[in-house]
């Protein structure tokens, strides 16, 4: 089963600083016009994947990135045979369904629904 890197997160506290910050570094583009402040990432490639820069949840800021997956339960279920612990089991999201695993270190590795 193919399962490419399909998204990338990067969220803080200040989330607009955040923004500003990789803007500057990268030369992103980054809206984040949205009730959620939620900013959508424009690197100006087509090399690369997508990504968005958020406000923190719950105050823990993370960098997190985002496998897609035909079976996001099948794959929950394979990560945690593996010594992985769901974090977010499958939840529908706007127009999008993610879960979320820790995998045995501790590092949090989104799936999205492909």
């Amino acid at each position: 089963m193919n399962h490419p890197v399909v998204w990338f997160e990067v969220t803080g506290k200040k989330s607009d600083q955040l923004s500003g910050f990789y803007s500057s570094l990268f030369g992103w583009k980054i809206n984040a016009d949205n009730p959620m402040k939620y900013g959508m990432v424009d690197t100006g490639s087509k090399e690369g994947i997508p990504g968005g820069i958020g406000p923190a949840q719950n105050g823990s800021t993370h960098v997190t990135f985002y496998v897609a997956s035909k079976d996001l339960q099948a794959s929950l279920d394979e990560a945690e045979k593996l010594g992985a612990k769901t974090i977010l089991p499958v939840t529908k999201a706007d127009q999008v369904t993610i879960a979320l695993f820790s995998d045995p270190e501790g590092n949090v590795v989104g799936l999205v629904e492909q």
